[in-house]
């Protein structure tokens, strides 16, 4: 086999170690979790409440939508944008004809950026502060 074939396959094979590597090593941990909990529960050990709770309730609670989340997204997304713009730009210097093509690609994540901005004028929860 040769190793040409990865190249194309490496956006792919990214893709699903990116994805994969995550799932599995939270289900490892869940596995030694309930392993220790198991283990606790045979010899007879009372559970905490609190730690029932901790394993029954969400992990990450889902984060609420803020004006000043929706702006810092949408100005990320800007530069974003404004990176891949001057990206098509530089390389344009030297072939002429990909500057269009890359400022087309470079609209969508700026479009997107400047739809959030505007959205975060019109968030009703304007004064909530994102939680980190």
């Amino acid at each position: 086999m040769e190793l040409g074939i990865l190249i194309p396959l490496a956006p792919f094979i990214m893709v699903v170690c990116i994805v994969c590597i995550p799932m599995w090593l939270k289900s490892r941990e869940r596995r030694e979790m309930q392993a220790t909990v198991r283990a606790a529960i045979e010899k007879g050990q009372a559970l905490p409440p609190e730690l029932i709770e901790a394993l029954s309730k969400e992990v990450k609670p889902p984060k609420e939508s803020s004006a000043l989340r929706d702006m810092r997204v949408g100005v990320i997304l800007i530069a974003v944008g404004a990176g891949i713009a001057v990206l098509g730009w530089m390389i344009g210097l030297h072939e002429g004809e990909v500057v269009h093509p890359m400022l087309g690609v470079a609209a969508i994540p700026t479009l997107i950026g400047v739809a959030y901005v505007v959205l975060s004028f019109f968030n009703p929860n304007k004064g909530a502060r994102p939680q980190i």
